[in-house]
Order: C-alpha cells, then sequence, then structure tokens
C-alpha cells in the first residue's frame, strides 16, 4: 500500500488529557495495511499528543494534575503574551511531544490492552479545535 495522509480536526475541549483512539480511528482507514507504521502529529504548540493507560479516568486527572506540578503557571516566564498559561502550555507541549508512531499490525494500531492516543490540551479558557496529521504505509 502506498502511503496515505490525513488530517483530522479534533474538536475543542479543556484543559486536560483526553482519550481521542476512537476519534482518530474513526477518521483513519488502516484496513489495508497488514504490516506498517501509524505516525501521528499535532500541529500546534501549546497541546501535545502522547500515549498511555486508556481504562481509568484517575490517570488523566492524576496526569494532568503533575504535569501542573511539573510546570507550574506562577513561575517566573518571559513569554506571556498569551496570558499565564502560555508558557506553561508550550513548555508541557514540548515535554509531552508532538509525535509518536505506533505499529500497524492486520490492520489496526497494535496497542496494548490499556493503551490509547491522548490529545493534551494545555491551555485554560482558549479551547479551539485541534489538528492532528496521520500519517501511515505498509504492506
Amino acid at each position: 500500500m502506498p502511503w496515505t495522509q490525513e488530517q483530522i480536526t479534533l474538536g475543542a475541549r479543556e484543559r486536560g488529557f483526553h482519550l481521542v483512539t476512537d476519534d482518530v480511528l474513526r477518521a483513519v482507514d488502516l484496513s489495508q495495511i497488514e504490516t506498517g507504521l501509524a505516525h501521528f502529529f499535532i500541529q500546534h504548540t501549546s497541546a501535545s499528543i502522547t500515549l498511555n493507560e486508556n481504562a481509568s479516568p484517575d490517570v488523566r486527572a492524576d496526569l494532568e494534575r503533575h504535569v501542573r506540578r511539573l510546570v507550574p503557571e506562577d513561575a517566573h516566564y518571559e513569554h506571556t503574551v498569551e496570558g499565564p498559561d502560555d508558557m506553561p502550555a508550550h513548555i508541557k507541549a514540548s515535554l509531552l511531544g508532538s509525535g509518536l508512531t505506533v505499529p500497524i499490525s492486520g490492520g489496526r494500531l497494535a496497542l496494548g490492552t490499556w493503551q490509547g492516543l491522548y490529545l493534551c490540551e494545555h491551555r485554560t479558557g482558549r479551547e479551539r479545535p485541534r489538528t492532528l496529521v496521520v500519517t501511515a504505509f505498509g504492506e
């Protein structure tokens, strides 16, 4: 199968960690790829994409709470053009990352039993749709 690429718009979400695996899989057809790779890239500097446990909502709350502690909004930042959460959002996005690659096996993402894709929204009160580019290839 040749390379395929889809641009997905994920609806606006409030600050936090949001499981988006099903949203992504509804938008991208991987069924023709027996063995391959899918790369996920978020086109934003104040949001990120990551992979983590997909069952317990407590995981999402814990991730948000501890990332806030790791990068507090009340620290001194030079870059505050868009408010006090602007630079902390950029730091969180850099730490968590803008892209990840997942194997494809049998026309499906080869995720572990408890793994899911997360949109990590790092801004407060500036909820907006986020764009994800999915590039897949394989045989």
